[in-house]
């Protein structure tokens, strides 16, 4: 196995060199042929500075799997998470989802969010802060021309993320995916 400090977790095809590449599958490339959901993953704790989690968790029973990322995190490590927005018509025509997110989904997960504090009795690990999050959007075609702009209206800041989430706006110009950066 590589020395490497970086986990690309569910890698898939996308394969990184210098990384530490893991998936179900054996794929040309991956380095570690290993079944996400089973628990714990192949690391000792505090491995990697960064772990990359793009595409998975909506496949799985994702709060165990977090867990487990937690363990193998180095304190001050990052967690780049992508997963579709629950408005996605990527969630209903992959019949292996199970799992919707909304933008604010992680906040469960990180100490002194409002979500936690409400919580703290659900889950036994935290991360410390998010360091970025966005909502993205289609951008494939003319059709999503309208796209950018609220793309664009919806980052502005997290209430403005809510009040997309909440309103009219996200079931007209629904989204893509979430992406995140949580910090141990």
């Amino acid at each position: 196995m590589k020395d490497a400090k970086k986990l690309n977790l569910g890698c898939g095809t996308d394969i990184k060199p210098d990384w530490v590449n893991l998936d179900s599958s054996h794929l040309p490339g991956v380095d570690i042929v290993h079944d996400i959901a089973a628990l714990p993953l192949p690391f000792p704790d505090g491995q990697f500075e960064e772990i990359l989690c793009r595409d998975i968790l909506e496949h799985l029973d994702y709060a165990p799997v977090l867990r487990d990322i937690h363990r193998i995190m180095a304190p001050g490590g990052l967690l780049r998470i992508r997963v579709p927005h629950f408005t996605s018509k990527h969630n209903f025509i992959d019949p292996t989802h199970k799992r919707l997110f909304s933008v604010n989904t992680f906040d469960f997960f990180v100490k002194n969010s409002a979500l936690k504090r409400e919580r703290a009795y659900y889950f036994d690990f935290a991360f410390e802060r998010i360091a970025s999050r966005r909502i993205t959007f289609e951008r494939s075609s003319r059709i999503y021309a309208y796209n950018r702009i609220v793309e664009w209206l919806a980052n502005l800041s997290p209430r403005s993320q809510e009040i997309y989430e909440s309103t009219a706006p996200s079931r007209l110009f629904p989204a893509y995916n979430i992406e995140i950066t949580l910090v141990k």
